[in-house]
């Protein structure tokens, strides 16, 4: 897949509301109105969903309804999806400003130019944004660091590297000789 064509996360559906097919959305946007205006969201499973928003119920979270839904019924194949658009839909990036999305692969260096693997996800589980290494060498399984400029002192996507600061490690984490 290109990258032009590449799918990012914006949004999650979160539930039905009411019985007469309206339904919440999570929003995942820097501005969180904007999920509505990136055209057609669809699932991982390519289902899609074309929504306007009626209000915001809380920040990020949205009531909204779309013509794919006309009863809390019609919600059941939507039900947690996450909600994808095209890499293309979105508006450029401004200078020194970039999407999480665009971390995903990256090779990772510490601070003195040694491996740490490659970027395999950037996650929020409401503490704050979690990039995930992998292949870190010396490290079993994925290593996780708060994404804040302690950690993460650099990205350069010319380049393709991001400067990590990797965490002490445990002697339970060290793998055997």
């Amino acid at each position: 897949m290109s990258e032009k064509d590449r799918m990012v996360v914006v949004g999650q559906f979160a539930g039905p509301h009411g019985v007469r097919g309206a339904f919440k959305i999570r929003s995942f946007t820097e501005a969180p109105a904007d999920v509505a205006s990136y055209g057609t969201l669809k699932t991982e499973a390519g289902k899609p969903l074309n929504i306007r928003i009626i209000r915001e119920i809380k920040p990020a979270l949205f009531l909204c309804e779309a013509a794919e839904i006309n009863s809390p019924e019609d919600c059941d194949i939507f039900r947690a999806a996450k909600l994808y658009v095209p890499r293309s839909n979105l508006p450029a990036a401004e200078d020194d400003e970039f999407y999480l999305e665009d971390l995903i692969g990256l090779k990772a260096i510490t601070v003195n130019g040694q491996d740490a693997g490659r970027v395999k996800a950037v996650v929020n589980y409401g503490a704050g944004d979690i990039v995930e290494l992998f292949n870190v060498p010396g490290r079993k399984g994925s290593v996780l660091l708060p994404f804040t400029r302690d950690d993460v002192p650099e990205i350069d996507l010319t380049t393709g590297l991001i400067t990590v600061v990797l965490p002490e490690q445990d002697d339970d984490d060290e793998t055997a000789h």
